[in-house]
């Protein structure tokens, strides 16, 4: 009986020092998280469940899409282009990185292509809030081809960028929900072969 007293005893004692040890940081994470976005939790959440999942923590932060049986590259490269069009987001640029590994070994590589879109005056807006986000510009589009053939569609999961601190202002809020709704139709309606 003395054993597990003394036992329990050790246990409550260890359980005290860790909150005090972890107190001052769990309360400094905690006062963080009080402040941000409502679903600032759910998105961290998320990215971390993925990230046990996966174990690749760029995996944990894309939305991605497996393109149609059937469908051609050229088919789907054509599809992201129409949508783009469609949705009024410009494109700014366009990285053929299959054909240019292609070309620098001299013999052929998977279907590469990685698409720049941009809405200026959303991007502007994201910067006059905070320049870091510059980093996170242009919204990019890749398709590519895996080891076995299938075509597939990534973007950057932009909840992160949008939920994952302080709230943004309402307006920029607004304006990066529309990116994010353009770029999930892109990845959509692409991956179907929906021109």
């Amino acid at each position: 009986m003395n054993l597990i007293r003394n036992l329990l005893a050790l246990i409550g004692l260890i359980a005290v020092g860790m909150m005090i040890w972890m107190g001052p940081t769990a309360y400094k994470y905690k006062s963080a998280f009080d402040s941000f976005d409502p679903n600032a939790f759910a998105t961290y959440k998320k990215m971390a469940d993925q990230l046990v999942e996966t174990g690749n923590a760029a995996a944990a932060t894309v939305w991605k899409a497996k393109v149609a049986e059937g469908l051609t590259f050229e088919e789907v490269d054509e599809s992201i282009k129409q949508t783009a069009i469609d949705r009024n987001i410009r494109g700014v640029g366009s990285l053929p990185l299959g054909d240019q590994v292609a070309a620098m070994t001299g013999k052929p590589w998977r279907k590469l292509q990685i698409y720049l879109y941009c809405n200026p005056l959303t991007a502007a807006k994201m910067i006059e809030h905070d320049p870091a986000y510059a980093a996170y510009l242009p919204c990019r589009i890749s398709l590519v081809e895996d080891e076995n053939k299938q075509l597939w569609i990534y973007t950057l999961d932009m909840d992160m960028m949008i939920y994952g601190g302080k709230t943004l202002p309402p307006e920029l809020l607004k304006e990066a929900l529309e990116v994010k709704d353009i770029m999930q139709d892109i990845l959509k309606r692409a991956s179907e072969g929906d021109f």
